[in-house]
């Protein structure tokens, strides 16, 4: 069975995250990711690369994962 904590360890060996929080009950997932590698990028290249780090999983495994990306500044700033 999928996890948060496996899609969290996934997302943060594949990306540098300021924060990162992932939530679910198996089989829907919503995880928060901060990082700088959003800067500049609209929200679904912010998703695809946060797509990027699960690979395979995203095919099958991981059923649904809603997402909210937000760079550092965004973050700081109360852009939540």
């Amino acid at each position: 069975m999928v996890t948060p904590e496996s899609i969290q360890i996934d997302i943060a060996r594949n990306m540098a995250t300021q924060h990162l929080s992932v939530t679910g009950d198996g089989q829907h997932f919503e995880a928060i990711i901060v990082s700088q590698e959003f800067a500049g990028k609209s929200r679904i290249q912010r998703q695809q690369r946060v797509y990027k780090t699960l690979g395979d999983r995203m095919n099958g495994e991981i059923h649904a994962l809603s997402m909210k990306t937000y760079t550092p500044d965004e973050w700081e700033s109360g852009s939540k």
